[in-house]
């Protein structure tokens, strides 16, 4: 059976927004309810709409919309020096997989070049395969340990301390203005 093609266009996220982004991250972290040691997300507490409100007025999170308006995925980043860090991508579970994601990654890639950046990062499971390897396909690479600059040190640091395991998560980064293969 051919999966229909969705009708969304990506557009900055807006005041009211705010309120609607922790119930897409509730939904889109459903599908962690399939790997049993990593379950608990599902229930786990999303990014708060405060945090969410700081980016939006930040003017550095970016809804994707459906053909009534609506956001059905986000992307929330936040400014460190002359780089993008994610703070956090989700796409409602229903419309996962159809390209939303990879959609907010290049309008985020193309917002930080004609913003004079030079990469973009962000923290992920090493080995789920919606986390790491969707990224590694949209090109980021994953850093080594000599790499990691103290911001995102500390970063991994605290989701060991949120209760991931030490050494499941990553960084990664995309340079900008490097085109994905």
């Amino acid at each position: 059976m051919v999966k229909p093609t969705l009708s969304f266009s990506i557009r900055k996220a807006r005041h009211a927004d705010a309120a609607l982004l922790p119930d897409i991250e509730r939904s889109a972290a459903q599908a962690f309810r399939n790997i049993p040691s990593l379950a608990w997300i599902a229930d786990d507490e999303p990014i708060s709409e405060k945090r969410h409100e700081a980016c939006i007025a930040a003017e550095t999170c970016w809804v994707a919309v459906d053909e009534t308006g609506n956001p059905v995925a986000f992307l929330s980043t936040r400014r460190e020096g002359v780089r993008m860090h994610i703070m956090e991508m989700s796409v409602v579970e229903c419309m996962q997989g159809n390209g939303i994601g990879a959609a907010l990654l290049e309008t985020l890639a193309v917002w930080a070049e004609k913003n004079h950046l030079t990469a973009i990062t962000l923290t992920t499971f090493c080995d789920v395969p919606w986390n790491a390897p969707f990224y590694a396909r949209k090109g980021f690479v994953v850093l080594a340990g000599n790499e990691l600059d103290n911001g995102l040190k500390a970063i991994l640091e605290e989701e060991s301390r949120h209760g991931f395991l030490h050494g499941s998560r990553c960084a990664m980064q995309r340079l900008v203005g490097r085109k994905r293969a």
